[in-house]
């Protein structure tokens, strides 16, 4: 019974060797779709055609994981023929879905270029993953971790349907990401300063720490006055995204190469905000460092404020919008003025 075992296990190996250059063969897919360019198209590009087609191939990619999976989940296993088959229809799958993603030109929007880049490489990578289980799994049984890898490769090729239509849609989707991740570092320090003069008090309640006292944990009244400024700050940071999220929404336009370049702009440098945020929360813990603070403080302003410069010179800000950009310039400055006087003795 033994030597009948051994001699089916080399013959279930070599059963699996397409499966192994495909895999080679994704992994190349890859790597060129994390550092490529697409070319830009020759043909007149047309955004409902490029969904269509999209849609189509991460709905075969999806299929073929599928029967992929259901071809090893059970003896017998496919002959060396059916898998080389197999193999090469995952391969070809994977290779339209690349290629649809190489039509979108970079003047559709390089925000919404990279989100479809995101998506099309998480579904190479959920291939990838899946050939790696079955290439490493015990030949004759479906395991959990197949399971797992199919699934994996179903919910990447199902994002297609969220994904933004337009770089209007795409910019609005990324500076709501920010806002919420502004939102919470807002919500998190405000949390801190109230809780009383010990922001530690949670982590360090042990007696073996002996005597609380000292500067590294808590917040002096003079601490207390210059986070306060880097509070405004970060609130007006909130405000910030919250009304260019609102513009866009409302003026956004991506009919043309101009606005489509405009909406990029805005993107990239509101993406600036949230580490920029992240930054100031994590130097305003104590023991404080004033200048380390300012230095943050004064980080996150110069964000804030061209932002604020090239929202204002927009096509998302008609005239109905400028109220809110210049008293937002001017908190950005009253709040950075004030972090300014209250460390002039640190100079």
């Amino acid at each position: 019974r033994a030597s009948v075992a051994l001699r089916g296990r080399p013959a279930a190996m070599e059963a699996r060797e397409p499966l192994r250059d495909v895999r080679g063969a994704l992994r190349a897919v890859l790597a060129r779709l994390r550092e490529g360019e697409p070319s830009e198209g020759r043909e007149p590009f047309e955004l409902p055609r490029f969904w269509d087609a999209l849609g189509q191939t991460f709905q075969v990619t999806s299929q073929e994981a599928t029967k992929l999976s259901l071809a090893f989940s059970r003896p017998p296993l496919p002959s060396a023929e059916n898998c080389r088959k197999l193999s090469e229809d995952v391969q070809n799958a994977i290779l339209a879905v690349a290629t649809v993603y190489y039509w979108l030109p970079k003047g559709q929007g390089t925000t919404l270029r990279k989100m479809v880049r995101d998506a099309t490489t998480e579904v190479v990578e959920g291939m990838i993953q899946l050939t790696d289980t079955i290439l490493n799994a015990p030949v004759e049984s479906l395991s959990q971790e197949q399971l797992i890898s199919t699934g994996g490769v179903w919910e990447a090729c199902e994002q297609v349907s969220n994904l933004p239509r337009d770089n209007q849609a795409a910019v609005v989707s990324a500076l709501a990401a920010s806002l919420g991740v502004v939102k919470d570092a807002v919500e998190e320090m405000e949390h801190a300063l109230v809780e009383g003069q010990d922001p530690y008090g949670d982590i360090m309640e042990d007696e073996e720490l002996g005597f609380r006292g000292n500067r590294d944990t808590y917040w002096s009244e003079a601490d207390r006055q210059l986070l306060s400024s880097c509070m405004g700050l970060m609130k007006a940071s909130k405000a910030c995204l919250k009304k260019v999220l609102a513009a866009v929404k409302a003026h956004g336009k991506a009919d043309s190469p101009e606005h489509i370049a405009q909406l990029d702009d805005l993107a990239d440098i509101a993406n600036e905000i949230s580490p920029s945020v992240d930054e100031l929360a994590l130097s305003m813990y104590p023991p404080v460092n004033p200048l380390a603070v300012r230095l943050n403080a004064a980080k996150l302003a110069s964000v804030l404020t061209k932002v604020l410069e090239i929202a204002k010179t927009s096509h998302v800000c008609p005239p109905s919008e400028e109220g809110w950009v210049q008293f937002l310039t001017g908190a950005v400055d009253h709040n950075m003025n004030k972090v300014k006087n209250f460390t002039q003795g640190q100079l």
